[in-house]
């Protein structure tokens, strides 16, 4: 009797990776980049470089990924004033001023999600690379069109009124 061979599951290799930025509230202009793994946590990011003091505004808008004690000991050294949304409790309800507080943090993190969005839709980005050096330079690239998309905007905005 012959046994059986076991199912082979062959393996496609697939590297993703992610973009963190910080923009400029008022102009929306990509200031920082970093690029990572995408298994990599986000909240370490936020201490890496991506905060910027010259940047016109100190408010930190970000998602519940970069909430944690270590980031918002960090921003308060720093000068910074954390708008970063606020965890669910956990096996809990919202509490509702928690809830007002993420949804008012949600107008103006919105603006990061537009720019997140307008590589994807108007070049077609999509990074699956092999290395690390190789996705940072297509997402920096990308970074740059989008800068200059948004200042070619900015100037017939500017030119027209």
């Amino acid at each position: 009797m012959r046994g059986t061979v076991p199912a082979t599951d062959i393996g496609i290799p697939f590297f993703s990776y992610q973009s963190h930025i910080s923009i400029d509230r008022k102009f929306r202009f990509i200031r920082k980049w970093k690029t990572t793994h995408a298994a990599t946590s986000d909240g370490a990011r936020l201490r890496e470089g991506l905060l910027d003091k010259t940047n016109m505004a100190s408010s930190v808008w970000a998602d519940t990924a970069y909430r944690s004690k270590a980031n918002e000991d960090f921003m308060e050294k720093h000068g910074f004033v954390s708008k970063v949304h606020r965890k669910k409790p956990h096996l809990k309800p919202m509490p509702r001023h928690i809830q007002q507080s993420n949804a008012g943090k949600s107008v103006i993190r919105s603006r990061v999600e537009h720019v997140f969005a307008d590589p994807k839709s108007q070049t077609g980005l999509f990074v699956r690379t092999v290395g690390i050096t190789r996705a940072t330079m297509r997402i920096g690239l990308a970074n740059i069109v989008y800068n200059m998309r948004r200042f070619l905007l900015l100037e017939r905005i500017n030119t027209s009124a």
